[in-house]
């Protein structure tokens, strides 16, 4: 693989950036909305992976700003593709049309909507370190991570062009395992909430299959989701988010053979040892993000719901593993029927401060 010209190859995602990044800061002064950025999840990623894997297909030259090229310095040969970078860019366009569906679905791609998150910040801040945190993080590191999600595919379009192999078909057979079990997760948390706002005029039958769940009045009143994948995780469907892009970065990794070159080379390079790390980068820097993000969402569903501190207790953030681990501990402690009368039963449901 060749060496990581960061200055020649990122010359028009980083233009691209820069501009999303003006944008949408601009758009939410205007709209008094921040979650400009948020409508645009379901799309910047797949714009950057299909610059890099379509390299072959660009100009050499920019006619003007915005429009993307391949820099000559790149050696990318005209009409060339990697078939793994097609392969990715068509995963991810999948993912693009499974997140794009349920944004459309929730009403989250209207002018008007602003995530609840957002609104529950701006009232713990002052309103200039909001504006602060909504030009740094809101617009800017969202939308650098957004960029960075491309450069899987940007390694994997620079790897010597071969035939898709084994390996490949096993990559897109889980990756598209990961993406059902996704949708899966949204269709139950969207079939939950219609049935909570409108109990009495809730029907199952036009949801997906999976979603399919008999609903109880327990479950309305309880104001929080603990069934089908729920049940086995509090947020299957971040977990399923991370795991996308965790795959799709080990699809892009090259063999072991650069990184015992970079150990054998007789001066020591600690940029060519690290260059074979860099396509975690992106993976690394998402589950930071989502991990964070979950923790202050729960800390607002916990001062909704009596009932939600049972539920972390009971099931894992993200791994159903962790929910075994926390149920084991429960049954050796005596708490376990206590605690799951609360997350499946009648016990702490409703609306209400937790104690």
């Amino acid at each position: 693989m060749q060496a990581f010209p960061i200055p020649s190859a990122f010359e028009w995602p980083v233009q691209f950036c820069i501009f999303s990044t003006a944008a949408t800061y601009v758009a939410s002064i205007i709209t008094s909305n921040v979650s400009q950025v948020d409508r645009l999840w379901t799309f910047l990623p797949t714009i950057y992976t299909a610059y890099f894997a379509l390299l072959p297909l660009w100009p050499q030259e920019q006619p003007f700003y915005l429009v993307p090229y391949t820099p000559a310095g790149l050696g990318i040969e005209a009409g060339v593709y990697n078939p793994r970078a097609l392969m990715m860019l068509s995963l991810i366009i999948t993912w693009m049309f499974r997140l794009s569906y349920n944004t459309y679905r929730r009403g989250l791609f209207s002018l008007k909507d602003e995530d609840y998150r957002w609104a529950v910040l701006r009232t713990q801040l002052h309103p200039a370190l909001f504006q602060i945190v909504n030009l740094t993080f809101i617009s800017g590191i969202q939308n650098v991570l957004l960029l960075l999600l491309g450069i899987p595919t940007y390694f994997a379009a620079t790897q010597p062009v071969q035939p898709l192999g084994i390996y490949d078909y096993c990559v897109a057979a889980l990756t598209l395992l990961v993406l059902a079990i996704e949708f899966t997760s949204d269709n139950q948390q969207f079939a939950y909430q219609s049935f909570k706002h409108t109990p009495k005029r809730y029907h199952n039958s036009h949801q997906w299959i999976g979603a399919r769940l008999e609903w109880t009045d327990a479950d309305a009143e309880r104001g929080f989701l603990t069934r089908g994948l729920w049940a086995w995780s509090r947020h299957p469907n971040f977990a399923c988010e991370q795991s996308f892009w965790w795959i799709m970065t080990f699809a892009s990794l090259p063999t072991g053979n650069q990184l015992v070159a970079a150990l054998r080379a007789p001066v020591f390079d600690p940029y060519a040892l690290l260059e074979p790390l860099l396509p975690l980068t992106p993976a690394l820097a998402l589950s930071a993000l989502f991990f964070s993000s979950t923790i202050y969402t729960e800390a607002i569903t916990s001062s909704k719901y009596v009932g939600y501190a049972s539920y972390q207790e009971r099931v894992g953030m993200f791994s159903p593993l962790d929910t075994f681990v926390k149920g084991l501990t429960l049954a050796l402690t005596g708490k376990k029927a206590k605690v799951e009368r609360v997350v499946w039963g009648m016990e702490g449901k409703g609306k209400g401060k937790a104690e």
